[in-house]
């Protein structure tokens, strides 16, 4: 449906500016008149209509702080009062990404047809999880939406700021290797052949450090495209292995066993667990239904089969805590408490608290991974660039020795 721009008052004088979806401009006036806005006037948005035409091609998924400041504001509007369709309404004019926009706008529209907000939301999966959707649904239900979208938008706030963390500890170490590498590529390609030369024109004996120094030269100046060709190859072999079942299961399996990474990684995948199913069974989401969201955003295959196969022996009428120990993925601090949780009925405050703690204990760990990794890097590029630079000099000292003798 096309979108329409316009101006108006409302019953009290106030001046009310915004876009409204509809079928035509008259439908459009109608609907606000209903509202009790006086239109003042109105054209159509081309801009913005193509930009909800073109959003079921898109495909984009929305920036995760967009989304939970969209969610922020949500709850507010509505804990104030404010009609569902004038809250959509008011949050698609003002987002800046336009994509976004217009996701907004189109489950505007579907409200407005007579769509519940969870159903309007699943048309666009990318933007809205499950987890979004059938938390929403759950606030819809028990007529909570305002608490639930609280929730929700602490809980994606919470989530933003894990991943900064996980981020955090990869780019120093990323941001080292990749400067340490263009180093030594530009001294291979450009410094290393200009000492040849003069070494080859002194008839200087070279050392065998230089000589392999220049060997390594002449190779990565003669293959440098077949070395680029072959890291792309190699980059794109590692994603399609990565998209099958198998070897994500490889791979993710590895990470989980690597001496410092690993334990990072299964503290993030515990803390993350822990969050998402607090947040989605404190909203009143059944607990397989929770388990099984759960899974799909744990983010490591086997975490998720974990906990899968936990929500199958639930099916069979088990207890939470037994399957989860059995999977010997979480660790048994989290199945106890979680089994304590269990029986005092506070399941969902329970998993908070170890969410809350697990997310402290990756702030620890990425702050001595860092502290580790540190001195770690330095001495690692100093090696390198200053054996290069000491096997370059070798020959320089012998012919000086040479001359003063």
């Amino acid at each position: 449906m096309p979108t329409f721009a316009y101006s108006g008052r409302t019953r009290g004088g106030e001046r009310v500016a915004g876009e409204r979806v509809a079928e035509t401009m008259e439908a459009a006036v109608a609907a606000l008149r209903r509202e009790q806005v006086l239109v003042t006037r109105i054209t159509p948005a081309k801009e913005k209509a193509a930009a909800v035409a073109r959003v079921g091609r898109t495909g984009r998924r929305v920036n995760a702080k967009n989304l939970a400041v969209f969610t922020r504001q949500f709850s507010v509007m509505i804990d104030a009062g404010l009609p569902l369709v004038q809250c959509l309404e008011i949050l698609g004019g003002q987002e800046s990404d336009k994509n976004f926009a217009a996701v907004i706008l189109q489950t505007r529209g579907d409200v407005e047809a007579g769509a519940s907000l969870a159903d309007a939301m699943r048309k666009h999966p990318k933007t809205f999880d499950p987890l979004f959707t059938n938390m929403v649904a759950a606030g819809e239900a028990g007529g909570i939406l305002d608490t639930i979208l609280k929730r929700l938008s602490t809980y994606i706030e919470k989530a933003v700021k894990l991943k900064g963390q996980v981020q955090s500890a990869m780019i120093y170490p990323i941001a080292v290797i990749s400067i340490a590498a263009i180093v030594v590529a530009v001294i291979l390609w450009k410094v290393i052949p200009t000492f040849a030369s003069l070494f080859a024109g002194l008839g200087a004996d070279l050392p065998l450090p230089t000589r392999v120094v220049i060997w390594l030269s002449d190779v990565f100046v003669k293959f440098l495209p077949f070395l680029v060709a072959g890291l792309v190859a190699l980059g794109f072999l590692f994603r399609r292995y990565y998209a099958t079942e198998n070897g994500r299961h490889v791979i993710d399996r590895g990470l989980l066993m690597m001496p410092v990474l690993g334990s990072l990684l299964r503290k993030i995948a515990v803390a993350r667990f822990c969050r998402t199913l607090s947040t989605l069974i404190s909203s009143g989401v059944p607990i397989l239904d929770g388990l099984e969201i759960t899974a799909r955003t744990s983010g490591n295959a086997i975490v998720e089969d974990a906990i899968l196969a936990t929500r199958r022996s639930i099916e069979r009428g088990e207890t939470v805590s037994g399957p989860l120990k059995e999977t010997k993925v979480f660790p048994p601090m989290v199945t106890q408490m979680i089994g304590v949780g269990e029986a005092t009925g506070a399941l969902d405050t329970m998993l908070a608290k170890i969410a809350d703690f697990y997310e402290e204990e990756v702030d620890t760990a990425v702050a001595g991974l860092l502290t580790l990794l540190e001195p770690i890097m330095i001495a690692i590029l100093g090696v390198i660039v200053g054996g290069i630079v000491i096997s370059m000099y070798m020959p320089i000292f012998d012919l000086i020795n040479k001359l003063s003798g």
